[in-house]
């Protein structure tokens, strides 16, 4: 994405049932979803990491709307996000994620589909590399990779994760 994002990077935490998630994002929308039962430290070492000058704010009521389409997908009652997204990377980063957005809701794709989707198709495995670096879990749904034997394969988030939304996405009507 193109424009630069304010100072300021204001997070929260999600709760459902089995679920705690911190989110964060920016004034041009969500840019961090954490993984599932993680410590807040996820979010502090990817910020100082990719965000070094910036102050990390808690503001519920900030993200209450994406909080509430969080629990909706979680719910298996929302397909499909509409909260703004930002994310920075490089151009072959921002390509995969883009594509990582493209699958729909329910479906899986594998690595290779989606070096083909970006017309690289011998950069499996830097495909690969860019998929672990996606740092909004879920709505950005990298989880929907799979191997091309249909094996679930690695996810920052853990596979005990990717198998839960591969499900709840199998599951809802």
């Amino acid at each position: 994405m193109s424009t630069k994002p304010s100072e300021t990077i204001y997070w929260s935490t999600v709760c459902l049932d089995d679920w705690q998630l911190h989110v964060a994002a920016n004034e041009e929308g969500v840019i961090f979803v954490g993984s599932n039962n993680r410590p807040l430290a996820e979010l502090e070492a990817w910020a100082r990491a990719k965000y070094a000058k910036h102050t990390l704010v808690r503001d519920d009521s900030r993200l209450q709307p994406f909080a509430d389409e969080l629990m909706q997908y979680l719910q298996g009652k929302l397909s499909q996000f509409t909260a703004p997204v930002f994310y920075e990377g490089t151009p072959f980063q921002e390509a995969v994620w883009k594509a990582l957005a493209d699958i729909p809701y329910g479906e899986t794709k594998s690595y290779s589909d989606i070096a083909q989707a970006i017309q690289k198709p011998g950069a499996v495995r830097a495909v690969g590399a860019a998929i672990g670096a996606n740092p909004v879990l879920i709505t950005i749904p990298c989880h929907r990779v799979i191997g091309k034997n249909g094996a679930l394969t690695g996810y920052r988030g853990g596979m005990a994760m990717k198998a839960k939304l591969l499900k709840l996405e199998q599951q809802a009507p």
